[in-house]
C-alpha cells in the first residue's frame, strides 16, 4: 500500500497541483529518503530554479517530470504528497520539502519512512533501478491476453507471489491481487502452470476490472492513504475478499477465510477459489474416468 490504482490517483491530483510551479529552493529534513544522489546538498541543487511540468506514473512509481530533470519517486508503504502554503504549520514526518516561487510548497510525509527519490536526467531513469527491470504496465495498450499469457507462461510459481513480483507486472499489490483472484475465480495457491487458458484470461480480465474500478474510485484508504489533496479513495467499500475475514462471500455467502500466501496475509472463499489439492484430485478423478471410458471401448473392439 499504496498500490497502483493510488499512485494513479495521486500522480492525477499532482499534475493538477503543481504543474507549471517553479522550485526556488529545497528542504531535506530526512536524507535517508534521497537515492540518488544522496547527499541533500547536491539533491537540491539539481532541482532548485526548475519548473514541474507534469506527473507520470509507471508501476507503482511516480515520476515528476520537470525541464532538465526527471525526479522517480516510490512512495512505499505509507508516504503521501500534500500542497501547502508556506505559512502552514509542518506537520510531524514531512522529510522533504519543494519550496515554490509561488509561495506554496509540496511536502513530503512519511511516517515510515520507506520512500525513495532518485535523480536523473530526462530519459536515463528507464536505464537504471529502480525503473529498469518493471515488467507489464496493467491497463496499459502492451497489457493484452497474449502479453499476459507469455509473461505467465509454464511456471510453476503460485499464482499469488507471481502477480505481487513487479518484474512480471507492475502495480498489483496484496490488496489487488486479493481482489482480482477472488473476481477470477482462482485459488492464490495454485501454480501458474495448473491454471488453464481459460482459467487466465479470466483472471486477466479480472485484473483490467479490479484496477479500472479502483482507479475510477480514487483507490482504497484501508489503512492512511489519502490523495494529495488529503481526500480518502472509495474503492474499499467496494471490497470483495479483502480484509473481509469471517464475512459472507458476495457471490456464494461462503465465509472468507484468511491464510498466509508468499507470506502475505491473504483472502479467498472456500467455495469460489478451489484449492489446488481439490483441484488435482478433481483431474485425477477426471482422468482416471477418462481411462475406464478408454478400456471399455478397447475391450468393445477387442
Amino acid at each position: 500500500m499504496p498500490e497502483l490504482p493510488e499512485v494513479e490517483t495521486v500522480r492525477r491530483t499532482l499534475n493538477m497541483l503543481i504543474a507549471g510551479k517553479k522550485i526556488s529552493r529545497v528542504t531535506v529534513n530526512l536524507p535517508r529518503i534521497l537515492q540518488k544522489p544522496d547527499d541533500p546538498d547536491v539533491f537540491a541543487a539539481m532541482l532548485e530554479g526548475h519548473t514541474f511540468q507534469s506527473v507520470e506514473r509507471r508501476g507503482k512509481f511516480l515520476r515528476l517530470l520537470l525541464d532538465g530533470v526527471t525526479l522517480v519517486s516510490h512512495l512505499r508503504m505509507e508516504g503521501r504528497y500534500g500542497v501547502y502554503r508556506a505559512d502552514d504549520p509542518v506537520e510531524p514526518h514531512t522529510h522533504i520539502i519543494f519550496h515554490f516561487t509561488d509561495g506554496t510548497e509540496l511536502r513530503y510525509k512519511d511516517v515510515r519512512q520507506f520512500g525513495t527519490m532518485h535523480l536523473f536526467a530526462p530519459g536515463q531513469e528507464w536505464q537504471s533501478p529502480p525503473l529498469n527491470k518493471l515488467g507489464l504496465e496493467p491497463l496499459s495498450d502492451k497489457f493484452t491476453p497474449d502479453s499476459f499469457l507469455k509473461a505467465l507462461g509454464r511456471r510453476t510459481t503460485k499464482i499469488k507471489p507471481l502477480l505481487l513480483n513487479q518484474e512480471v507486472i507492475v502495480g498489483l499489490g496484496n490488496i489487488y491481487v486479493d481482489e482480482a483472484l477472488h473476481l477470477a475465480g482462482v485459488h492464490p495457491e495454485r501454480t501458474a502452470d495448473s491454471l488453464t487458458k481459460a482459467e487466465k484470461l479470466r483472471l486477466y480480465q479480472a485484473i483490467v476490472d479490479t484496477l479500472q474500478a479502483a482507479v475510477d474510485a480514487g483507490g482504497s484508504s484501508v489503512k492512511s492513504y489519502v490523495n494529495g489533496q488529503g481526500e480518502m479513495g472509495m474503492f474499499q467499500h467496494q471490497l470483495r475478499a479483502y480484509g473481509r475475514t469471517g464475512q459472507p462471500c458476495a457471490t456464494c455467502g461462503s465465509p472468507i477465510e484468511k491464510s498466509v500466501v508468499g507470506g502475505r496475509g491473504t483472502h479467498t472463499c472456500p467455495s469460489c477459489q478451489i484449492g489446488p489439492r481439490k483441484t488435482a484430485r478433481s483431474q485425477r478423478a477426471k482422468a482416471a474416468k477418462g481411462n475406464a471410458v478408454k478400456r471399455r471401448l478397447d475391450g468393445t473392439a477387442q
